[in-house]
């Protein structure tokens, strides 16, 4: 990898467009700030970044991106502390997780010190688009696309990786019904599961309306060849609290390395909770809400780092969990975001400052 990166250069918006903003009702990843960031992939090397206004970009209709789908992305945060001043979280996860996703999908390896200096420049300049509201923070979507024209079905000869900025409020509130899903599938064995493009998205989309039709929010994935595994929920990587053990399924080809669910497990030794890192079956989950075990299920992501499950649905019989006072979600959920917000100490070094 060419890893030599000169000066970014910045050219900056005409005229702020953040007086036209309400950050008191910020819908989720619909907002953007005044600038972003553009690098290019030519001749065998990334070019240095630039900074550019936020705006529509040209290409070709021969680009492989529109035919091939070569693409992948990341999600991350950036949050704003009672003293204004700016942090992240574990953004180094976020960029050695692109490029296990660039790898898989045979584009090339962006160097850390593009994503980091390139992420950290853009906040900088728009560092007053950070809203500060209870629960709102900074959404920031690092992606890479197949920019090289032609027909041929193979991968492209250029890329352009792009970050933007989008002020969001909370991204989900309240709780989640959920169906477990036994005839579609996520992604499969030697399949791109566990990389973050966006084809793992869009397959997920019909099935999710299906289960939306039905009066559900959203969908527990199951295993590709025999539907008796639980593996995600929705977008999210997903535990199961049976007594006072939290359960989540091992990573794998089909299953994302989520960072949230990376924490939690940290999190959980040091509290003291009991977690089972393996398979769990459909038949186990059943059968503990049937007998009082199962006490939560939540998901965990980015974007709403923890989202409790209130109800799921299987072969037309729902599930209700039980209300818990000081649920594992409910401690979770603090725990990180004090971490986020610089609200409490950070024993793991993840709160990276600007």
């Amino acid at each position: 990898m060419n890893s030599t990166m000169q000066k970014i250069s910045i050219e900056k918006v005409k005229e702020s467009k953040i007086e036209q903003v309400d950050f008191n009702n910020l819908a989720f990843g619909s907002v953007f700030s005044d600038h972003m960031l553009v690098c290019d992939y030519r001749n065998g090397a990334w070019e240095t970044p630039k900074i550019t206004p936020y705006q529509p970009i040209s290409l070709d209709p021969s680009a492989k991106i529109f035919h091939y789908g070569q693409s992948i992305f990341e999600g991350m945060k950036a949050y704003k502390d009672d003293k204004n001043k700016t942090w992240l979280f574990r953004p180094l996860e976020n960029h050695k997780r692109l490029n296990v996703s660039a790898n898989r999908m045979a584009i090339p390896e962006l160097p850390e010190e593009f994503f980091m200096e390139g992420l950290k420049t853009l906040l900088e300049l728009d560092n007053q688009w950070i809203p500060t509201t209870e629960g709102s923070s900074m959404y920031i979507r690092p992606f890479i696309f197949a920019s090289g024209n032609g027909f041929h079905a193979s991968p492209a000869d250029a890329y352009k990786f792009i970050i933007c900025l989008a002020p969001s409020g909370s991204y989900f509130s309240g709780k989640v019904k959920v169906l477990i899903e036994e005839k579609y599938s996520r992604s499969a064995n030697g399949g791109v599961g566990y990389a973050k493009t966006g084809g793992n998205y869009a397959g997920q989309f019909y099935p999710t309306q299906l289960a939306v039709s039905k009066g559900y929010n959203q969908v527990i994935w199951t295993d590709d060849s025999t539907h008796e595994y639980i593996e995600e929920a929705g977008a999210m990587n997903i535990f199961i609290r049976i007594d006072d053990t939290l359960i989540t399924g091992p990573t794998s080809d089909r299953i994302l390395d989520g960072i949230t669910r990376k924490s939690i497990l940290q999190l959980a030794e040091k509290k003291g909770i009991k977690t089972e890192v393996r398979k769990i079956t459909v038949t186990e989950v059943v059968e503990a809400a049937k007998n009082g075990r199962l006490k939560e299920m939540f998901g965990a992501g980015t974007a709403a780092v923890i989202s409790p499950i209130s109800t799921f649905g299987y072969r037309g019989v729902d599930y209700d969990l039980p209300e818990i006072e000081n649920s594992f979600a409910s401690q979770m959920k603090k725990d990180i975001t004090d971490i986020q917000y610089n609200r409490s100490e950070d024993p793991f070094g993840w709160r990276v400052g600007l």
